[in-house]
């Protein structure tokens, strides 16, 4: 289950993607960053030393169409950075398991930024 983090509250479209982006993430490489529009896998980013690099990486491949698209993340974020990425793809709302001390952080700039985040309380992390 899904724990919304943030002010904005994801509607009922970007729930159903941020759910089918969360399962895609399980079966992708760690630092995995899977995009989702319409139940698409649109963008992933995998196997980079980081996780920001990832980000760019999904916001590259999906192009144009990632405006509006949600964003997975097979584990926590450990700085905002990764939400700044997301925001200037125009990801509208994230999916990550939380538990960084920088929690707060990240959820204030979700927040500034009027992206919706959902904690899942557990990671992936496939290596």
């Amino acid at each position: 289950t899904l724990k919304v983090v943030t002010k904005k509250q994801p509607n009922v479209k970007e729930m159903d993607d941020l759910l089918f982006a969360w399962v895609v993430a399980k079966h992708v490489k760690s630092n995995a960053i899977t995009i989702v529009k319409d139940q698409v896998l649109i963008g992933m980013g995998a196997g980079q030393p980081n996780r920001v690099t990832s980000v760019r990486l999904a916001a590259q491949f999906a192009g144009g169409a990632s405006n509006g698209a949600v964003l997975a993340s097979d584990a926590l974020f450990p700085f905002d950075d990764n939400v700044n990425e997301a925001a200037s793809a125009g990801i509208t709302a994230i999916v990550q398991p939380g538990g960084s001390i920088r929690d707060e952080e990240i959820i204030e700039t979700a927040d500034n930024l009027g992206i919706a985040m959902a904690f899942t309380g557990t990671r992936h992390f496939l290596h």
